[in-house]
């Protein structure tokens, strides 16, 4: 069947139906299937419609593709076959919600503005991987209701990781948490000759390549992290993130999010007023001193710079009209808190990762070590259905502590 664009200039209710007909024959036809979409439609999409990006969206599987323009296989089987026929690696993002929803969770949500929309990641992507995402649960929302008419929706705790996997879906390396647009890029670029030098090897020199491979890296953190110490005169290193998998106290969902500086600003508020039994001073175990990390971060700040395609999706989702508030301070408050969360995660989180492919510690299934990633990183375990978010040890004084089935 040919893609045809005609339809589509037809009456509204024609048009969009002929539409949505494209996008299931084109979704069928993988990343080709949307070159043909983006270039029937390069003039409407230079301004689109809602209609014209909610089918990119669905085409895509991602949430303002528009601006990313990257196609999402949510079937990892499929992502497989697609990795073997390419000879590509895999990127799979593994999140709470969906990625094709406005409210997945929130580092997912800062990936869409951040990460996916930068020119020279989106090409990269495009180029050189095979895209692939799954919901690991559902995320908690939450929506205030202020009792004339407003109502502000947000997600509450959740955090996401980028597995690099080979065509058989073998896990190589993994980006855990948000990092800025630079710091991923040198990531996936590193991902992909890794992939490429496993692949080549045979046997048993292909699990001796990895180890050596995650040894290195780790050696280089560790190197990294003494330098940055040394560059800021700091003698006796601060203590980095201490993570006990043998504790059997479930993580609360405010300790959970000290883990994502980024998405922790905008949770927090809402974090403190549900548990009100924590005290955030005494009770939230501090991973290191936060005035240090702010420091390294300083540091790095050309790693989390933002490219002009993610600014102006961060406008059309921010700044309205009738909102004065000033873009370039929105902007450098976002791109400060990025910078912390790539140094907190790539000194603390992906050290814990490298320690457990050189332990081959259930590194080599991906789905075993995402499960060990959310219950001791990410601190959300899928034994606690609740996400933190309920304490055995506090009072609501409401009936059934608010839960309702």
């Amino acid at each position: 069947m040919g893609f045809s664009q005609t339809a589509y200039t037809q009456t509204p209710a024609t048009g969009n139906t002929q539409l949505t007909q494209q996008v299931a024959e084109l979704r069928s036809q993988g990343a080709r299937g949307l070159e043909k979409f983006l270039n029937t439609y390069a003039q409407e999409l230079k301004n689109p419609s809602p209609q014209m990006r909610q089918a990119l969206d669905t085409l895509c599987q991602q949430r303002d593709c528009y601006a990313s323009k990257l196609y999402w296989y949510t079937d990892l089987e499929q992502a497989l076959a697609a990795a073997k026929a390419s000879n590509k690696p895999i990127l799979s993002l593994r999140l709470l919600g969906k990625l094709d929803q406005d409210l997945s969770c929130a580092n997912s949500r800062f990936f869409r503005v951040a990460l996916y929309p930068n020119t020279e990641i989106s090409q990269f992507l495009r180029d050189r991987y095979i895209l692939h995402w799954q919901s690991v649960r559902p995320v908690p929302k939450v929506t205030v209701d202020f009792g004339d008419g407003r109502k502000l929706e947000r997600t509450l705790t959740g955090n996401s990781i980028h597995y690099i996997l080979d065509s058989s879906g073998r896990p190589i390396d993994a980006i855990p948490g948000l990092y800025g647009p630079l710091a991923f890029l040198r990531q996936l670029i590193t991902g992909e000759k890794a992939v490429k030098k496993y692949t080549i090897s045979q046997g048993a020199a292909r699990e001796s390549f990895l180890r050596n491979y995650h040894r290195q890296n780790l050696a280089s953190i560790q190197r990294q992290w003494r330098a940055d110490l040394a560059k800021l005169g700091i003698q006796n290193p601060p203590r980095l993130v201490e993570i006990s998998a043998g504790s059997d106290e479930t993580p609360s969902a405010p300790m959970a999010g000290t883990l994502a500086v980024t998405k922790m600003r905008v949770e927090s508020p809402l974090l403190q007023n549900m548990t009100p039994a924590i005290n955030n001073q005494a009770e939230l175990r501090e991973i290191t001193d936060y005035t240090t990390w702010q420091r390294i971060a300083k540091l790095y700040t050309a790693d989390a710079k933002l490219d002009n395609n993610s600014v102006a999706l961060i406008r059309s989702k921010r700044f309205q009209a009738n909102n004065p508030e000033n873009l370039q301070r929105i902007v450098r408050n976002f791109e400060t808190a990025m910078a912390l969360d790539t140094i907190r995660n790539e000194y603390t989180l992906h050290s814990q990762i490298h320690q457990w492919f050189i332990q081959n510690n259930a590194a080599t299934n991906v789905n075993v070590l995402n499960q060990k990633v959310y219950a001791e990183l990410f601190l959300t375990p899928n034994s606690d259905p609740w996400l933190g978010l309920i304490s055995s040890d506090s009072y609501s004084a409401i009936d059934n502590d608010g839960i309702r089935k």
